[in-house]
């Protein structure tokens, strides 16, 4: 059984031919590559993330299972060759090649009450690769072009994928460094597979993911925790980030990679590394994310002010459209590097004994609870700034109480979550109606249809108000919550 570590990168139409010329050095070689992915009718390779294909690669054919690994660029590969075939013929795919391996176990899980086995799509590739040497390390680059195949359905791939064949993993992150910055490589961890699915599914964009949740345990030690925290962050982060920079984004992308980028930011303020210039940059870009994410809330706060304008006799104005920098902001090559720097804090670093991660956490968590329910204390008295300030107070505590589940009473933490959940969707409605007042209040021509819409908005903060009022009330009478003594080692 292998592990197969490995970065893919999309590649950008006009550095395509630089980037051929890099890699077809003399020692490169170009196979062709055809493959056939194995499922059932019902997807239960895919629902159990095993990608399971014959391929002719050569004049060879290869069976080979992948299974999900223990981070983002590690996946469980298994590899074997099939026996000889006539010509023009297809290997059958075997299941009991892969036995007595793990990735062959969660095959034969993942079959249990399936129907049949077959070809569900293919991959028609010509790859043109060459092995180099970098930082003590042997890495395979592998430029890939061709289509993805299911059915009628086809999707180009124009793609370079580096494989650290044997070496440190920090070798493979400095060339991706330095390609990407020379080639304009995008980071992009969704899989050939993946791509097929999508295809199969009628997707016209690429599904939204959402976060999930580490399997962490007391006693671990913290650089392990805090690993396992980092690469959870990022595997919600970078396929909806991959989305956005392709164009093909919706609000909940941007607004899932928003999530991705502050439950990472909370573990890194918790729990270090200690980096100004990692987090200034997180900051930067988490801005930028904020004004598309603000121009979505917007359009959609105000549509039902706009609607009622219109009911009353005042059509909507024109209005300018808003530039959109976030998908050239996540091209640059600064947050390529970003992504790889942080993907460098997905293996724990062995410099000493790491103690375990309980004491910090919920050190970590005390704090946030008697900050947050300080300043709500004062929810009366606060202003706009105070209060968007509690609400990402609020966040905070949330995401590390979330990480934190094996530390703490699971009855009293679902009732805690319970009561935060819906204080912030208040606070949240509250704040999107204070932007876009702002928004009206800053129209350059105060038309009927604007001041029409502003009272529409006041009332509507009125009511928004009164329920941050008593959610906030609500959260700090709760009695079933968590409290004090549940945050103490």
């Amino acid at each position: 059984m292998a592990v197969e570590i490995e970065l893919k990168f999309q590649v950008p139409p006009a550095r395509l031919a630089a980037l051929r010329r890099a890699v077809a050095t003399r020692t490169a070689q170009t196979i062709d590559l055809q493959a056939w992915y194995q499922d059932t009718a019902e997807g239960h390779l895919a629902r159990a993330r095993l990608a399971w294909r014959v391929r002719r690669e050569g004049d060879r054919w290869v069976q080979t299972l992948k299974g999900p690994g223990d981070g983002l660029a590690h996946r469980l590969e298994h590899e074997v060759p099939c026996a000889p075939v006539a010509n023009g013929t297809v290997p059958a795919a075997d299941a009991g090649l892969h036995a007595g391996t793990e990735a062959g176990r969660l095959l034969a899980k993942a079959l249990v009450g399936g129907g049949p086995v077959r070809a569900v799509y293919g991959t028609q590739i010509l790859r043109l690769k060459r092995v180099l040497r970098h930082g003590g390390a042997r890495i395979e680059l592998a430029l890939d072009l061709g289509d993805v195949v299911a059915g009628e359905r086809r999707a180009p791939v124009c793609e370079l994928e580096m494989e650290l064949l044997d070496g440190p993993l920090p070798a493979l992150l400095s060339l991706a460094r330095t390609w990407s910055a020379r080639f304009g490589l995008l980071l992009d961890p969704a899989t050939k597979s993946e791509r097929a699915r999508w295809l199969i599914d009628g997707l016209a964009t690429r599904p939204v993911v959402r976060g999930a949740e580490p399997a962490l345990t007391r006693g671990l030690p913290l650089n392990e925790a805090r690993a396992a925290m980092v690469t959870a962050a990022l595997a919600h982060g970078l396929p909806n980030a991959a989305a956005v920079t392709a164009g093909a984004a919706t609000a909940d992308h941007v607004h899932q990679l928003r999530v991705a980028l502050r439950r990472l930011r909370s573990v890194l303020r918790a729990l270090g590394p200690a980096d100004t210039a990692r987090d200034d940059a997180l900051q930067t870009l988490f801005a930028t994310l904020g004004r598309r994410r603000d121009a979505d809330v917007m359009q959609a706060t105000l549509a039902p002010a706009w609607a009622a304008a219109e009911a009353a006799g005042w059509p909507q104005p024109p209005q300018e459209p808003v530039a959109d920098p976030a998908a050239a902001v996540l091209a640059a090559p600064v947050t390529t590097a970003l992504w790889l720097d942080l993907l460098a804090l997905t293996v724990p670093d062995d410099a000493g004994e790491s103690p375990a991660w309980d004491g910090e956490m919920l050190s970590r968590l005390r704090r946030g609870r008697r900050r947050a329910r300080r300043l709500a204390a004062d929810w009366d008295t606060l202003d706009i700034a105070q209060r968007h300030h509690l609400r990402k107070q609020l966040k905070r505590w949330r995401y590390l109480l979330e990480f934190a589940a094996p530390l703490l009473p699971a009855r009293r933490l679902r009732a805690e979550l319970a009561h935060l959940r819906p204080l912030q969707e208040a606070l949240g409605h509250w704040n999107d109606l204070a932007v876009a007042r702002a928004h009206l209040a800053a129209w350059p021509q105060p038309t009927p249809a604007v001041v029409f819409a502003a009272g529409w908005l006041a009332r509507a903060a009125l009511e928004a108000e009164r329920d941050g009022r008593r959610t906030v009330r609500r959260w700090r009478a709760a009695d079933d919550g968590l409290r004090a003594s549940d945050l103490r080692a």
